[in-house]
């Protein structure tokens, strides 16, 4: 690789770092702002959706002005938009007058940053030279992981020893980070996607390739296989080893997170070694049986164990798609970027939305939900099968 393109892949790995602190940072005080701020704690958690919803809306818009303005100017308005919510939390519920429409703005600034970092980040990890474009893209995709332990681990401790009332000095040490990684980015180089000479593929012409629909429906398997029990951890860890929710949040979304990253770093080191479609294809496999764990073992602790299979099998699925996406469609560009990642986020709300509605349909029965929600590997399992087929 090129000396100056490590910088550009260190800033993407910090990107995803990044990403993380966007979706991680502000549930951890949804109980603070509700006794600060008088909020009730349905339009608390309704930031969650207004983060998601935001981000969904940004992977569609970005189509249509990131090959406009260029992929830095996009980077930079990415980490800006990231900054300016994250230190916004500390401002605007006073600055406004109405709390609640202070939390709002904040979000939708730093969901539309985080929104465009996951249109962005992947393509421009993509144009590197690098010489195992797979190996990389895991890697990559690795430090959202690495990313979400940090983000809950080190903002655990600063509360433990300085205090929930100070979240706000936390508040601005997040903002840094998009602050210094925009920084990076303005002076980094940045590869064409596409080789001069050559366009990318429209939306409407990807909309007419069968290929692409295999991946979308790859793409929110991938998304809905992770949610689907990544969102109820917390729960299998209180209730297998009875512990406070504190420490269940601790362990259960940690240890998923930790598993997911290892297989994403595993493969990003040793990917040259075992071929992705094997890889991906066991992958699946191993996540049936963690859903079957999950649902069907009458062991709360097994329910935990498995949790943490599952983020060890669903490490390689969002990346490795991206991988088999720019194989098979070589001029996808922007375009297939962002309708990819529009197609992991889908997925991302309805698996645990899958999930929920059938848990209450047998009285709040979780294990019938989760025995639901192996639709979802199954499917990606089919795809990778269909889609060797068209190979």
């Amino acid at each position: 690789m090129k000396k100056g393109y490590k910088w550009t892949v260190n800033a993407c790995f910090i990107g995803y770092i990044v990403q993380a602190i966007v979706n991680n940072f502000v549930p951890l005080l949804f109980l603070t702002f509700q006794s600060s701020y008088g909020i009730p704690l349905s339009q608390i958690t309704l930031l969650i959706t207004v983060n998601f919803a935001v981000q969904l809306t940004v992977d569609l818009v970005s189509v249509t002005f990131v090959d406009r303005i260029g992929y830095r100017a996009s980077m930079l308005m990415a980490h800006g938009m990231t900054a300016l919510g994250l230190a916004g939390l500390t401002v605007l519920p006073r600055m406004l007058g109405n709390a609640y429409a202070g939390l709002l703005a904040s979000v939708v600034c730093y969901a539309v940053g985080g929104g465009l970092l996951e249109v962005l980040v992947s393509p421009v990890m993509e144009s590197c030279p690098t010489d195992n474009k797979e190996k990389a893209m895991s890697m990559l995709h690795s430090f959202y992981c690495w990313g979400q332990v940090g983000v809950v681990l080190i903002s655990t401790l600063f509360f433990r020893f300085f205090g929930i009332g100070n979240w706000w000095i936390l508040a601005l040490v997040w903002a840094a980070v998009p602050i210094a990684n925009g920084v990076l980015f303005a002076r980094v180089p940045i590869a064409p996607l596409i080789q001069e000479g050559e366009k990318g593929l429209k939306v409407r012409e990807l909309f007419g390739m069968r290929q692409f629909w295999l991946l979308m429906l790859m793409m929110v398997c991938a998304g809905a296989s992770e949610l689907s029990v990544s969102q109820w951890a917390s729960t299998f860890a209180e209730k297998g080893l009875g512990v406070s929710k504190t420490l269940g949040d601790l362990m259960g979304p940690m240890f998923f997170a930790l598993l997911m990253g290892g297989a994403r770093a595993f493969y990003g080191k040793y990917g040259e070694k075992v071929a992705l479609e094997k890889f991906m294809t066991g992958s699946a496999l191993l996540c049936v049986a963690s859903y079957l764990c999950i649902s069907l073992v009458p062991v709360p602790w097994v329910g935990l164990l498995g949790c943490g299979i599952c983020g060890l099998s669903v490490g390689i699925m969002w990346p490795g798609t991206f991988s088999r996406a720019t194989a098979s469609i070589s001029r996808g560009g922007t375009a297939l970027f962002a309708l990819l990642a529009l197609g992991g986020d889908i997925g991302c709300s309805a698996g645990p939305t899958l999930v929920g509605f059938v848990s209450g349909a047998f009285g709040d029965d979780l294990h019938k939900g989760i025995l639901a929600g192996i639709l979802f590997p199954a499917l990606l399992l089919a795809g990778l099968f269909l889609q060797r087929g068209r190979e």
